[in-house]
């Protein structure tokens, strides 16, 4: 066997999970991720020094087991089959939520969330906690039945586009297409299932840490450097193809970099303006209904 054929077949046995539990697809660039993980292992190894010394400083819900099983269908750790089953660990996580906050209860998205916290935590109670910080504190009636707070901050993505992307809010109000077609998930889920593992906890750090201006910051940066490539669409069709390419690729897996460019390619997006959106928007939306 020839040192080609040797390299392929060491690749083929090397497994297909990430170190989160999920599957590989089959075209993974092995070579290039761990060219890149080499040099962000550092970056990271530092971050949770950080983290650790700044953590170190500071002294009824609705049947849905339909949704437990849709919970990352290709996470080994989900899986029925899985010793831990970690659907078991989400059901409680969920259920104490729609105890506690009965107000809000159980909506789609948050299993995601709820998952996520699981996974990284490995503890029911931190993860309970923390969603309890997102829904409760953060994203304010994301998850309320009328989800008045999600779609007010979808339609002030719609406004700041405006402001920052012109060419961009004309394609979309030129086409008639509404942003709550394009970017629901990407609000409603955090960016999980959107972006890579690696790249939607970094910018969970940043939500948890400086608030829900950090989706904004996200959102416009996937569109700023993808503007002309949107901008080549001449459909409803191809707009919507578009922004689910934008979020693939070099660009989003290179997560330091990725985080680097939020608090730059956006420019300056101060929380008076967006509570000045979301008054204003939120009034639109109240007297649409």
């Amino acid at each position: 066997m020839d040192p080609a054929e040797r390299a392929q077949a060491a690749r083929a046995r090397v497994p297909r999970i990430d170190p989160y539990g999920f599957e590989r697809p089959e075209d993974f660039d092995y070579a290039a991720y761990e060219e890149f993980f080499s040099t962000y292992l550092v970056i990271l190894t530092k971050r949770a020094i950080k983290w650790s010394k700044l953590l170190k400083g500071n002294g009824g819900v609705r049947k849905s087991v339909t949704d437990l099983n849709r919970t990352f269908p290709d996470n080994v750790r989900f899986r029925k089959t899985a010793e831990p089953c970690l659907q078991k660990t989400l059901y409680n996580v969920l259920l104490a939520y729609g105890l506690h906050n009965q107000a809000v209860g159980y909506c789609q998205g948050m299993n995601f969330i709820a998952g996520y916290l699981i996974l990284i935590t490995k503890n029911e109670e931190e993860s309970f906690w923390l969603l309890d910080a997102l829904v409760g504190r953060i994203l304010p009636d994301y998850y309320s039945p009328a989800m008045l707070g999600l779609k007010t901050d979808q339609e002030v993505l719609a406004e700041l586009v405006r402001m920052k992307l012109p060419a961009v809010a004309a394609l979309m109000d030129g086409h008639g297409v509404l942003w709550t077609l394009l970017v629901s998930r990407w609000f409603i889920c955090l960016f999980v299932d959107i972006l890579p593992v690696e790249t939607v906890l970094r910018i969970w750090d940043c939500l948890f840490n400086e608030g829900s201006k950090i989706i904004f910051r996200v959102a416009l940066t996937l569109i700023k450097q993808h503007q002309e490539f949107i901008l080549e669409a001449s459909s409803v069709p191809d707009i919507c193809d578009k922004f689910k390419q934008i979020t693939k690729g070099d660009f989003v897996t290179e997560c330091h970099t990725f985080m680097q460019k939020i608090f730059s390619e956006p420019g300056s997006l101060s929380m008076t303006t967006i509570t000045r959106l979301r008054e204003s928007c939120r009034a639109a939306l109240q007297a649409q209904s």
